[in-house]
Parts: C-alpha cells; sequence; structure tokens
C-alpha cells in the first residue's frame, strides 16, 4: 500500500511538471472567489490542470468539490483525481483524492471529490488530473477560512475553576 502511494505522488510530482495553469484564485480565495470550471473538448486527451492561491497566514483549507456531471457515458472522466501542493515541495497536502461515482445528493450521472486541509502561509496550487473523454468538462469551488487561534486566559479560569470544584468535593466528603 506504501508503494501505491509512494508511486501516485510521484505521478503527480512529474505530471506537474507538464501541468497547464488555468488560473490564479489570488490570496486566501473565498468562496465566491474560489470558483473555477474547465470545458476538456471534443477529444480523449489527458490533462493536468493546475489553480493557483496564496496564503498569507495559516488558513483551512476546504475543496467543496470538484464534479464532473455528464449527460453521455463517452463523458466520463477515467482517473479523475486532485491533490493540493505547496509550491516547490513534492509532497501534498491534499490528496492525492480519486473521485468517486455517483456524487451523493446529485441525480444526475457524475463523479466527483472533496476535502480540507489546514495549511500554513505560502503559495499553492491545487492540481486535477485525468483522462477525458467526449465533451466532459468539470467544476468546482475551494475556499478558506482562518484557523482560530486560542482565547488569551481562556486556560487559567478553566483551569482555576476545575482546582476550586476538586477542593470543594474534597472537603465536602472529608466532612462525610
Amino acid at each position: 500500500m506504501r508503494k501505491l502511494l509512494l508511486a501516485t505522488v510521484f505521478a503527480f510530482a512529474a505530471a506537474s511538471a507538464n501541468a497547464a495553469v488555468i488560473t490564479d484564485l489570488g490570496l486566501d480565495p473565498t468562496s465566491a472567489g474560489g470558483a473555477f470550471s474547465h470545458s476538456l473538448g471534443n477529444s480523449i486527451v489527458g490533462f493536468d490542470d493546475q489553480y493557483l492561491f496564496q496564503l498569507d497566514h495559516p488558513m483551512t483549507l476546504t475543496i467543496a468539490s470538484v464534479t464532473n456531471v455528464f449527460a453521455q457515458p463517452s463523458d466520463f472522466i477515467a482517473s479523475f483525481q486532485g491533490a493540493v501542493f505547496q509550491v516547490g515541495n513534492p509532497a501534498p497536502f491534499l490528496g492525492p483524492v480519486l473521485a468517486s461515482s455517483p456524487c451523493p445528493g446529485i441525480p444526475a450521472p457524475c463523479q466527483g471529490f472533496a476535502g480540507s486541509a489546514i495549511l500554513p502561509a505560502g503559495n499553492y496550487f491545487l492540481d486535477i488530473q485525468g483522462v477525458a473523454g467526449g465533451t466532459s468538462g468539470y467544476g468546482g469551488n475551494l475556499a478558506t477560512f482562518a484557523v482560530p487561534g486560542p482565547i488569551v486566559g481562556a486556560g487559567l479560569p478553566g483551569l482555576l475553576g476545575l482546582l476550586g470544584y476538586g477542593g470543594w468535593f474534597w472537603r465536602r466528603r472529608k466532612s462525610a
């Protein structure tokens, strides 16, 4: 299993050298700015698409969905998968995730994937690969959200309250 995972990671890294950058989603993309789609055309072709984005502080990345809804069986995308990489790092932060079919909640024939991860500040890309047939295409959405930090002072009052309750319980038990 480990060899299979490593082979998939290296296949993604090797294919990324020949990838087509589709668009730059910008700094800290929100759900409104993180929408993307790509029509793959009328031929059987392998593709490797990248969507760039930057984070200026640690963020939670959520890929709500990457979906191919197809009317004809020829529009199925073989080996449809995605992963998130930091620029310059061959190991993915998320994935690779292989698309599943059918999609939950969508009555039409479709395939898709989703995922989430916490990423440090830096430059990233969503890498989507597959072998398209017919008139296939896909669309999706990714969004980033600030990672909640610790609330200053929240630990000390809770600790003091727990110690006070423990002392009260111990004294009560001792007097009984």
